[in-house]
This record gives C-alpha cells, sequence and structure tokens, in this order.
C-alpha cells in the first residue's frame, strides 16, 4: 500500500490571489515571490514614464511598499493582481517623474544667466506645462483605461501581450483603449 503525500506549496508555485491572501495575513514570502514575479515588467513601466534609470528604481521600489502597506485594499472582483500591483507602479512612477521634473525647471531657470529672455522662458514653460497636463491627464483616468494604456505605452506590450496579462479579450483591451484615450484628448484639449 502506497501512501502519496502532498507537499505544501510554496509561495513561488501559488496563484497570485493566493500570494495577495498570504500578504494580507502578513507573509513576507508572499510578498517576495509577488515582487519577482513583477519586478521586471514594473521597471520597465517606471523606466518608460521616468525616462532615467535612477528614478526608475526609486519609482519601483517606493511602488513595492505601497503594494506591501495597501495589500489589505486588494480586491479581486475589480482586476488581477499584475493590474492593481502595476497601476500602483504607474502611480509611484508619474509622481516621481513630476517631481523629477519641477526640480529640473527649478534648477534650469536658476542655471540660466538671462531668466526672462522672450522665447525660450515661453517655450520651457510651454513644454513643462504639456509635461505636466500629461501626466495628470492620465492620472485622471479611470484604473481600467489608465492600465491598458500605460501596459501599452510605457510598458510596451501589444494589445494581445495586455490582454493574456490583465486576463481580458483583446476586444476590451482595444475597447478600454480607445475609450481612454478619447478621455486624455478632451482633458488635454481643454
Amino acid at each position: 500500500m502506497t501512501t502519496s503525500t502532498t507537499r505544501p506549496l510554496t509561495a513561488r508555485e501559488l496563484e497570485d490571489r493566493d500570494l495577495m491572501s498570504a500578504m494580507a495575513a502578513g507573509s513576507i514570502d508572499a510578498f517576495e515571490a509577488i515582487y519577482d514575479r513583477y519586478c521586471d515588467r514594473a521597471y520597465r513601466l517606471a523606466r518608460t514614464v521616468c525616462y532615467d534609470d535612477g528614478h526608475a528604481q526609486d519609482a519601483v521600489q517606493d511602488g513595492f511598499l505601497s503594494v506591501w502597506r495597501t495589500r489589505g485594499r486588494y480586491q479581486a472582483e475589480k482586476g488581477t493582481v499584475a493590474a492593481w500591483v502595476l497601476t500602483l507602479i504607474r502611480r509611484r512612477a508619474i509622481d516621481v517623474s513630476l517631481a523629477n521634473e519641477r526640480h529640473r525647471v527649478r534648477a534650469d531657470e536658476d542655471d540660466r544667466p538671462d531668466r526672462h529672455s522672450g522665447d525660450d522662458v515661453f517655450e520651457s514653460a510651454a513644454s513643462h506645462e504639456s509635461a505636466e497636463l500629461l501626466r495628470a491627464a492620465l492620472a485622471t483616468l479611470p484604473d481600467a483605461q489608465a492600465d491598458v494604456i500605460a501596459l501599452a505605452y510605457f510598458g510596451q506590450l501589444s494589445h494581445s501581450e495586455i490582454a493574456a496579462q490583465l486576463g481580458l479579450s483583446a476586444g476590451t483591451v482595444k475597447g478600454r483603449m480607445r475609450l481612454g484615450m478619447q478621455k486624455l484628448r478632451v482633458t488635454i484639449q481643454q
């Protein structure tokens, strides 16, 4: 007579939702498994938003700290763990990018010999305002639309890759993308 014993699954073998349940209960192993699964995608997303390796690394670190701090707020019925994690990372990357843009503009203004020289000041202000407007507009979109746009443009994923990652149909991804882009156009044109 043989007895079959099944060993318990390790954190890395668990499904995302099971990991989130374990994280909500305080499991560091579950957090490490989530981090290992999504750190590369999170970095690509943050790097595309921040345009700087150091700032992207800061955004990813702060974003995963936010994942840990808010682990009890994840709601499976609202979306996948991947979407939730990458939304937190995207938001943190936008915050880091905005903060660094403000700092850069102030530093550029301080370094100019003639800070009020006509066209240069206007162009710099217009460029800075456009960048902030775009980031702010993206942050106002509903999460479902912002997620697919962020994954497409910042994460450089195709519609089918986004659909697979978020567990959606390609048509749903395209619809969310279209609606989000329409809202961005309206927001930016105002």
